[in-house]
């Protein structure tokens, strides 16, 4: 397994669960110094992403990109792929496509959380969940293309009604024979939703495809009530190589929170 820490370029997510805030610059140099492989970027838009800058930063510090968010579409443009507008919901696709061709150019998936939405109103679960498969489909077919996966996060009650557990995801995606997407399993949503998370992961297997590295109370790892260790066994028997990313509160500041989760990291992925 691999370590990443998350990177984020939207001043509107400033008191979100990202570790620098401060530009890719900085949070390249940051995390480089502290021996992480990769970085999980959080930009406004792929226009707003500097390809040649990118490369020389990763080449510079030895990184990768672990993946690449798509969530400003929601935090800025409040743009869903379940909206009842079908404008929105071609808007929304078109901004996660560019996100995913920015992301490919680098070997890395781009991930859909919050632009996911949900079902209220007019909308009945059915209906969001069929346009979900439809765009599922669509965008993990052009990551595929790059070489890459897209990856589904499913997320707590208070941020979706769609899926909140990560074996029903996966249940759900093997139903729909949607090929080319993987689930993100986010350890905080997860502490939140399942009964056992380990066993919550064993049940998805091979789908998962990128971890979220955060503590039940979306601090570093250590600084909440997680245990960790059955986690961590179940990636392993399910054969799970890919990054475990730290999507955290920057608590008590963002040095702190970073040193603390490759501490962690290098903890736990040296027990055995």
């Amino acid at each position: 397994m691999r370590s990443a820490i998350t990177v984020s370029l939207v001043p509107e997510a400033k008191a979100g669960p990202f570790v620098f805030h401060n530009g890719l610059a900085d949070g390249c140099a940051q995390a480089a110094a502290l021996g992480y492989d990769a970085v999980e970027i959080f930009p406004p838009s792929a226009a707003a992403l500097d390809a040649t800058l990118l490369t020389g930063l990763l080449t510079q510090h030895r990184l990768r990109v672990a993946a690449v968010g798509t969530g400003a579409g929601w935090v800025v443009r409040k743009l869903s792929l379940t909206s009842p507008d079908a404008a929105v919901r071609r808007e929304a696709r078109a901004f996660i496509a560019e996100i995913v061709d920015f992301a490919g150019r680098f070997g890395a998936p781009a991930i859909i959380g919050s632009m996911q939405g949900r079902w209220e109103g007019a909308v009945t679960r059915e209906q969001a969940l069929a346009w979900l498969a439809e765009a599922l489909t669509e965008l993990g077919a052009r990551a595929s293309g790059h070489g890459t996966t897209l990856l589904y996060e499913p997320l707590n009650r208070y941020e979706t009604n769609l899926f909140n557990r990560v074996g029903d995801t996966a249940a759900w995606l093997r139903a729909q024979k949607i090929t080319h997407v993987r689930i993100l399993a986010d350890l905080f949503h997860m502490n939140i939703e399942e009964a056992d998370s380990a066993a919550a992961l064993r049940e998805a297997g091979d789908l998962v495809g990128h971890v979220h590295f955060a503590d039940s109370n979306r601090r570093a790892i250590g600084l909440g009530q997680t245990h960790v260790a059955p986690i961590m066994a179940a990636l392993r028997a399910i054969g799970y190589a890919g990054y475990l990313s730290a999507e955290i509160f920057p608590l008590p500041d963002a040095a702190a929170a970073a040193k603390q989760t490759i501490t962690a990291f290098r903890q736990h992925t040296a027990a055995r």
